[in-house]
């Protein structure tokens, strides 16, 4: 293939867009807030599921209170209905029967009264755990936003330069020869890198020194030809930096 020297100088320059473009792209793939945000992703769900955990802890609690609440209430209105019968006399046998389930009764009402006093320190407990939990969901989900809002602003930052540097590429491809443009991005396709200079008998490219039969060739090839290095297959682009 044939390219003006010139044509094939300005294939560095393309190249220089081109890997600052690759970088940005590098740049915004590894972004540290890409990785913190995964973290921190991964610890809102386990606290999410911790969150669960409590809350049925607690769920369950104010169910088992409701339970005992609903049993005293019934033994206490067992009561007064006694009481009332009691208060409203009666035959001896019948006021003593009353009285020893009075007797049975207070000390139902007393034992459900203790569990569910029992319980209810349960829960205050399971409540303190849970509102703990809540607690940390909520620091964790607020160092997530914080964490995709500097995300968002590195990736606008980003987009800003890749497009500023895209922009100069238009030109760039425009004024070279599209044979020369299609070798070179077929190339850069392959190996990230299209075109490397060659600096005092040295592929730019994959950095190994041209000698012997290979070095003879380059330095006979006329000044249009566009010479690859046999080695990495880029495009080598010969200058006075070249030391040929």
């Amino acid at each position: 293939m044939k390219a003006a020297p010139e044509a094939q100088r300005r294939l560095l320059d393309l190249q220089a867009v081109d890997i600052a473009l690759a970088q940005l792209a590098h740049r915004r793939k590894s972004l540290p807030e890409l990785a913190e945000i995964e973290a921190v992703s991964r610890e809102i769900s386990a606290l999410e599921d911790e969150r669960v955990r409590a809350q049925v802890a607690v769920d369950d609690l104010d169910r088992d209170i409701a339970r005992f609440e609903k049993d005293i209430e019934q033994v206490r209105a067992r009561k007064d209905r006694d009481q009332k019968r009691l208060a409203a006399g009666g035959a001896l046998r019948e006021i003593e029967g009353l009285q020893h389930e009075l007797a049975t009764l207070n000390r139902r009402q007393s034992e459900l009264e203790d569990s569910e006093l029992e319980l209810m320190e349960q829960r205050e407990t399971a409540e303190q755990a849970l509102n703990d939990v809540k607690g940390r969901l909520a620091a964790a989900e607020e160092r997530r936003s914080a964490a995709e809002a500097r995300r968002d602003e590195a990736y606008a930052e980003i987009g800003k330069e890749a497009e500023f540097k895209q922009s100069s590429r238009g030109p760039l491809v425009a004024d070279l020869p599209a044979d020369l443009i299609a070798l070179y991005d077929k190339i850069r396709a392959d190996s990230g890198l299209g075109a490397a200079l060659v600096r005092s008998g040295r592929c730019g490219g994959c950095r190994i020194e041209l000698y012997g039969a290979d070095l003879n060739r380059v330095k006979s090839a006329p000044a249009d030809d566009v010479v690859r290095c046999e080695e990495c297959r880029r495009i080598m682009v010969r200058t006075a930096e070249s030391g040929l």
